[in-house]
């Protein structure tokens, strides 16, 4: 019994990575409003019913790791170990794992990808709101192995400014030296510089 649900969800997965592959290359190609659910449906070989099923909604088919990333943040801030920071832990993990679920760090998949969400009001409006969900569980992770019951004012700056710097970090052509400079402006404080 186990093996035919194992088997059936590794075939769900697969079916969710492979209408959301194909959404995203149609909405790369030609702009996210320009393509509808039955085509996207058509180049994955599902019904659009099955579109629906495995997305509520047409933002959906472009952040298809949601439930991925926000486990990788607030995994990064448990089961760090003992003597790494909350940062550490965090720019760790941009640096190794949330530039390449999807797309190559410093190429033009990401430039491509960043500029479909950027041009895309839906799709702005849509990642704002992913990331207030990320940071309601990144902030408890980060109060949880802080010593406080629940996260005070300065857990939730910290947790929304981490998210917005990931954000910045795909925006920005070199992608290593963003992550590089907040992390030390969120540890360290910003400094006026010449």
């Amino acid at each position: 019994m186990s093996e035919t649900i194992g088997r059936r969800e590794r075939k769900k997965a697969a079916t969710r990575k492979a209408i959301s592959d194909a959404a995203t290359i149609l909405f790369v190609e030609r702009g996210f409003d320009e393509v509808s659910i039955r085509e996207v449906a058509e180049a994955a070989d599902v019904s659009p019913t099955t579109v629906f099923a495995h997305f509520p909604q047409k933002e959906a088919l472009v952040f298809d790791e949601d439930d991925a990333q926000r486990d990788l943040l607030v995994g990064a801030v448990r089961d760090r170990t003992p003597g790494t920071t909350v940062s550490q832990a965090l720019r760790d993990l941009y640096r190794r794992e949330l530039f390449g679920l999807a797309f190559d760090p410093t190429g033009d998949n990401r430039r491509r990808f960043m500029a479909l969400i950027s041009d895309t009001p839906a799709l702005r409006e849509y990642a704002a709101r992913m990331w207030v969900r990320h940071e309601d569980a990144l902030a408890q992770a980060i109060a949880e192995t802080t010593g406080r019951e629940t996260p005070d004012a300065a857990v939730r700056v910290y947790a929304r400014m981490v998210l917005q710097l990931q954000i910045l970090a795909f925006e920005n052509d070199d992608s290593e030296a963003t992550i590089e400079a907040g992390f030390r402006i969120l540890d360290e404080g910003w400094r006026e510089e010449r």
